[in-house]
This record gives C-alpha cells, structure tokens and sequence, in this order.
C-alpha cells in the first residue's frame, strides 16, 4: 500500500518562501515518478512539477520554472517542493502523487496541504 503524506503548507506573505515535503512509503520508489499539483478554489487541478525517482530529472510547467523548484531524498523517501517568490495566485492545495507511467498517470495520491499567500 503506497502512502503519501505531504506537509509544510501554511499561510505565507507575498514574496516568502514555503518548502512542501512528501514522505513516500509502502514500496520501493526508483521506477516511480513523482509529481506536485495544485488545485486553487473553483480551478481544475493543475500539474506542478515532476521528478524521476532514479535519476532525479526534472520538469516543470512552464510558468512555474525559476520560482519552484523539486528535488528528492531518496535516504528519506522524501520528495519536495521548494516554492520561492510566492504570489496570491499560488494558493491552492497542493498534493503529492506518484506514477508508474512515466507521469502520463498519477497512481496515487496524497491527501494534500493548504498553501495561503496572504498579506
């Protein structure tokens, strides 16, 4: 049974930084690609950024790329999201999932964090 557990959402003023973690477990990860979406209150949800488990590669939407960044500890099954320069319009929740595709479907899910950018 895979579990996802993300953590490290809170209400942060505009032009701070948060830094979102994933705990991964239930199963060995290095075939997995794992993703971070959002979903902002009335929008579809909406794809992050990803990172190969193996070989770290990484990729981004384009309007997010330079201000959000993701890695992972494979020690810790942990993967992150760094998320700089933060704006009103990143509130959302944010969730961890992991791929067996290659990210062309997410197998599971995490149950999310609220991220708030707020004066």
């Amino acid at each position: 049974q895979v579990q996802l557990v993300e953590s490290g959402g809170g209400l942060v003023q505009p032009g701070g930084s948060l830094r979102l973690s994933c705990a991964a477990s239930g199963r060995t990860f290095s075939n997995y690609t794992m993703g971070w979406f959002r979903q902002a209150p009335g929008k579809e949800r909406e794809f992050v950024a990803a990172i190969t488990w193996s070989a770290g590669s990484t990729y981004y939407t384009t309007a997010l790329k330079g201000r959000f960044t993701i890695s992972r500890d494979k020690a810790k099954n942990t993967v992150y999201l760094q998320m700089n320069n933060l704006k009103p319009e990143d509130t959302a929740v944010y969730y961890c999932a992991a791929s067996l595709t290659g990210g062309l479907k997410y197998d599971y899910w995490g149950q999310g964090t609220q991220v708030t950018v707020s004066s």
